[in-house]
């Protein structure tokens, strides 16, 4: 059996530091989507929140074992940044948030009305975390890395002791850096029989090649509409992670995350971002796989360019390819 980072008895007393406001959040069957999934499908929506998507709990933690006056720098896709730059404005933290210029500016605008320093730097994510790392250790600031830091898993944690105790088959994650797949995992592995799945772009499969193989597999480049889980370098620690608290990690096709947007739209009245709409994507590329069972799929964030977004729902639907 592998070993894990992550403690249930933390995650457990995590939900007594997170701010309400992130935690309980809305879990329901979605019977419209149903009848073109071919399974039953509950949706956990981690939306409905300030700075909408999950990462305000892992911030919370983060953020109360921080002195007032405290400096904390991180880099950021968009949304943790936002989740920072929230959780430390009530504890009266500075933060400095380092994103890449490909970031979509709907996320970094908000970063700055959170009040947070906002560096975009040339590159993509993996080289805003470099950068990251170099002001923490030229300023003295704590870095907050996101999957790394377990405060971040075991906030994510809290999402899967809000689905134990309901009946399902599956959860459907999306897999980024991991955090989330991490801290949920655990959860749903420990306290119930239900499968944990992980769900990556295929143009940005770092981790989900690591975790097959065992080792940690990089890549060059990414290549995905989904940002929020586009990284190259998978963190060896997570990876390890990964091992005892997943079942399987699948990759998906742009055309599939696409279509899963749209149809969370038309039928379940639904704002997602790329990154959320990954469990979906799953079950339209692998019907077989899910059908009958009773899938839960966690959407993990709503902060969408919006012309990008308009632009995704018109196109036209592409052929799917299997599940990788």
């Amino acid at each position: 059996m592998d070993t894990t980072r992550l403690d249930l008895a933390r995650i457990r007393a995590a939900q007594d530091v997170i701010d309400p406001i992130f935690r309980d959040t809305p879990l329901y069957r979605c019977e419209a989507l149903e009848p073109v999934l071919g399974c039953v499908l509950s949706i956990k929506l981690e939306t409905a929140n300030p700075v909408r998507s999950f990462k305000g709990r892992g911030t919370e933690l983060v953020t109360d074992q921080v002195a007032a006056g405290g400096r904390l720098v991180c880099a950021s896709a968009g949304n943790l940044g936002q989740a920072l730059a929230w959780s430390a404005r009530a504890r009266g933290l500075s933060v400095t948030v380092v994103a890449s210029r490909s970031a979509p500016a709907t996320k970094l605008d908000r970063i700055r009305a959170l009040g947070a320093t906002l560096h975009v730097v040339p590159g993509d994510f993996d080289e805003a975390r470099a950068r990251a790392a170099e002001i923490a250790h030229e300023s003295g600031a704590r870095l907050v890395e996101d999957s790394q830091d377990l405060e971040t898993c075991e906030g994510a944690g809290t999402i899967g002791l809000e689905l134990v105790g309901h009946a399902f088959d599956t959860v459907l994650i999306a897999l980024g850096g991991g955090a989330m797949a991490t801290g949920v995992g655990h959860v749903v592995k420990t306290l119930t029989e239900a499968e944990v799945v992980c769900v990556q772009p295929a143009g940005a499969p770092a981790m989900t090649l690591s975790w097959r193989a065992g080792r940690v597999i990089t890549t060059p480049t990414t290549d995905t509409i989904a940002d929020g889980v586009a990284g190259r370098l998978p963190i060896p620690e997570v990876l390890d992670d990964l091992r005892s608290t997943i079942d399987d990690a699948v990759l998906v096709e742009e055309s599939s995350i696409i279509t899963a947007m749209r149809l969370l739209h038309d039928h379940a009245g639904l704002i997602v971002e790329p990154s959320a709409a990954l469990g979906v994507a799953a079950v339209l590329e692998a019907p077989a796989r899910f059908a009958g069972r009773h899938v839960v799929t966690i959407i993990c964030g709503s902060n969408v360019d919006v012309p990008a977004y308009r632009d995704w729902l018109t196109r036209a639907e592409a052929p799917r390819s299997p599940v990788r």
